[in-house]
């Protein structure tokens, strides 16, 4: 069985027409895991029960209960909630924290008969570019395992690209599902800000995370995404949906920001095939404008002061005393305090809590947090007057191919940097895909980014199935 190169769709038409099985669908999966993933470390564990739960997907079926997703396999990042097993996302001041919940997009998946092979190695907390920052070892990008596969979702994007599960989800805050997507030759999508539910899922920056899938084509991703999307009162972020204002229009005209792409830092094969797909798209009959988004260059500048500011805020509880492992070394209350978030947290994520508070303190608020949470409300502005000129946005998705393992370890500004591309979305608050655009010399995945308006998903899936057949 080929697990690499098997879609959901043809999968589940495999399934419905019984010429396979959720048992042995997944007991391939497992068998691919348990082969390669001590090399790779995509899963951080490979749940017990998961061939149980292929047994109740084809019960389902057989009592014609099945839906698309129904006995498909799939790998959840560390950071999402399954009643009954570890969310640790990826730190070790959570090694052994259980969940007693299911997170809202976990109850939509197992509504649908969807099967979870076990939980996916990320960066700390979600904090990184190549999830490198995890407490348990880096992920290794299954097309090159000298180079990372992406972060924060890098277990997630690995996963289904070493063939270890069809479909995965990950969340975004900055590109860390778009990012490892990319990086992986997958399909990822970053849902508008409050189309799918963040109930359950371990926050990093309340006001920028969103849930989405990993898929290798566009057909399964939006197969993914209509299962998990939808209002949820339990979540404050949700957006009703009345109010979502959704637009059903044709694909037309297609925005590039030439501005913001054809900078410094951006690999010449990566520019140079997103202006060929470019091109054939225009010969498809697609009109292509250059818009100007003159503000979105400070995306990444007002990114880096928001997102640890709300980390800042978000990881307070961990003190050992709330929350999370407490040191056996302590004599003093401070103590406590001090050398359990110490020996908790990972470099990275004592940096940005660091990073945060200080935005946060008197003194700094205003000069720092204030003028960038305006800077935001501007940038959205102009989000929202693009899309009047055009229907989706082009961009790479990153500026270059996957790096090397250790290569920017150093050196966290330019680590930062990687997310260039992808932060601007996050900001605006906008859904984005990225698609596979070929390969470069060395065989690395090449990838373009589409964005649209809010809640207009289905443009990127319009365009994107498009992609998929020129490339």
């Amino acid at each position: 069985m080929d697990i690499k190169n098997l879609t959901i769709e043809e999968a589940s038409k495999k399934m419905e027409a019984g010429e396979l099985t959720s048992v042995q669908l997944v007991s391939a999966c497992i068998e691919n895991a348990k082969k390669d993933n001590g090399d790779i470390n995509a899963f951080l564990e490979i749940f017990d029960d998961a061939l149980a739960q292929a047994e109740v997907a084809d019960k389902m079926r057989k009592e014609g209960k099945a839906t698309t997703l129904t006995g498909i396999p799939f790998a959840i990042k560390d950071n999402i909630l399954i009643h009954g097993h570890i969310a640790s996302a990826a730190s070790k001041i959570l090694a052994n924290y259980v969940a007693s919940y299911d997170a809202h997009v976990i109850e939509k998946l197992k509504t649908a008969g969807a099967v979870f092979i076990g939980r996916t190695n990320m960066d700390e907390f979600a904090m990184g570019s190549s999830t490198e920052n995890s407490a348990y070892g880096v992920t290794k990008n299954p097309l090159d395992t000298s180079r990372v596969a992406g972060g924060s979702s890098g277990g997630s994007a690995a996963a289904v690209a070493a063939g270890f599960a069809l479909g995965a989800l990950g969340t975004d805050t900055g590109g860390s599902i778009r990012q490892p997507a990319a990086f992986c030759g997958t399909v990822g999508l970053k849902p508008t800000y409050g189309d799918v539910s963040r109930y359950g899922a371990m926050p990093m920056g309340n006001s920028l995370d969103q849930i989405g899938p990993i898929a290798k084509t566009v057909a399964d991703a939006k197969i993914i995404y209509e299962t998990i999307v939808g209002h949820d009162p339990r979540d404050n972020t949700s957006v009703p949906d009345q109010f979502k204002n959704k637009q059903d229009r044709p694909v037309k005209t297609i925005g590039v920001p030439w501005h913001l792409i054809e900078v410094d830092g951006i690999e010449a094969e990566t520019l140079t095939r997103f202006k060929e797909t470019i091109e054939k798209l225009k010969k498809e009959g697609y009109s292509i404008v250059d818009i100007s988004l003159p503000l979105t260059k400070y995306s990444l500048a007002v990114y880096y002061i928001l997102m640890p500011a709300e980390v800042s805020t978000n990881l307070d509880r961990f003190d050992g005393i709330r929350y999370g492992h407490r040191t056996k070394d302590a004599e003093t209350l401070y103590d406590v305090y001090a050398k359990s978030r110490g020996e908790g947290f990972g470099k990275e994520t004592r940096r940005r809590i660091i990073l945060g508070t200080y935005v946060l303190s008197h003194g700094y608020y205003d000069a720092y947090y204030r003028k960038a949470v305006a800077v935001r409300h501007e940038i959205e502005k102009e989000f929202k007057d693009a899309f009047t000129k055009c229907d989706v946005i082009a961009m790479p998705t990153n500026p270059a191919p996957a790096f090397k393992i250790g290569s920017k370890g150093s050196d966290p500004l330019a680590m930062y940097l990687a997310d260039v591309f992808t932060v601007p979305a996050d900001i605006a608050g906008v859904p984005a895909i990225t698609i596979p655009n070929g390969t470069n010399k060395e065989g690395l995945p090449l990838d373009i980014q589409f964005m649209s308006t809010w809640f207009d998903e289905q443009a990127l899936f319009e365009i994107g199935e498009v992609v998929e057949k020129l490339v």
